[in-house]
């Protein structure tokens, strides 16, 4: 069964589908380190590192708001960078009184934090238009062309495959659940009945659920890896080599590691 909603990939017709893997990962990864080394401070390029990302946006046909809606999943995890306001020393900005302890937040604290929000903030971008415009098949290729390890590339491979099983037993338990499970009848002129037992029989059912869900996928990812062995699986799946990057593909990725080499110049020339 293709559980397809697990599947971040939009087959579209654009010309950052159409570019090469690799050039795709290399890029994708020299944005990545170009937001993160960029010093604390350098807003001109962030605001460019900006531009660029949402002009890919908009080049992908994925748009804007597709993108963004996406990558808001990720801020929650930001929060995880709040504590920089009240531990980095600086220019008192505010107090917060919490009994007998008081929280003082700083100018540079909340700097760097707004910093680590935007560096976050672009580089999930980046890594979701990487996601939704090449195929995962193809991304672990061009993991490989550059030379990413053999083992770091199967476990990514087969993470992303088990993940597709985990999710197929899950819906297989809920269909066999519902199967099993009668609802009372709704009788005209009154609210139908809630099916189940309390909060405590709900979680001891859920709980279950869960445990049966990990002996299965497990059991299940067994059988397949015994039947990858079966077949010669050593560690890397054989593919059919890749055809060499053509003249203007170069050139696409030389201009692209200079303009990122530019900017991540410009920042620490001047703001470091």
């Amino acid at each position: 069964m293709h559980v397809h909603f697990l599947d971040p990939y939009r087959s579209l017709t654009s010309p950052v589908h159409a570019l090469d893997g690799r050039v795709k990962f290399v890029l994708s990864v020299a944005f990545i380190l170009t937001a993160s080394l960029t010093p604390l401070g350098a807003w001109p390029v962030y605001a460019l590192l900006l531009a660029l990302i949402l002009s890919v946006e908009i080049l992908s046909s994925l748009g804007i708001g597709y993108v963004w809606r996406r990558a808001s999943l990720a801020l929650p995890f930001v929060l995880a960078a709040l504590p920089i306001i009240f531990t980095t020393e600086g220019p008192p900005l505010l107090s917060v009184d919490l009994g007998p302890l008081t929280l003082t937040a700083s100018e540079d604290g909340l700097g760097r934090f707004v910093n680590v929000a935007i560096k976050s903030w672009l580089s999930v971008q980046a890594a979701i238009i990487l996601a939704s415009s090449t195929p995962f098949p193809e991304l672990l290729k061009a993991m490989r062309a550059v030379r990413v390890p053999r083992m770091l590339v199967a476990m990514f491979g087969l993470m992303w495959r088990y993940l597709f099983i985990l999710a197929d037993e899950t819906l297989r338990l809920m269909r066999a659940r519902a199967a099993r499970s009668g609802a009372p009848w709704p009788v005209r002129g009154r609210r139908q009945a809630r099916s189940g037992g309390s909060l405590a029989w709900r979680a001891r059912v859920t709980g279950g659920m869960a445990g049966n869900l990990f002996l299965r996928a497990f059991e299940r990812s067994e059988r397949i890896y015994v039947a990858m062995l079966s077949r010669g699986y050593d560690g890397e799946v054989r593919t059919l080599a890749l055809a060499p990057l053509t003249r203007g593909l170069r050139l696409i990725l030389i201009a692209g590691l200079g303009l990122l080499g530019l900017l991540l110049g410009t920042g620490l020339l001047f703001w470091s």
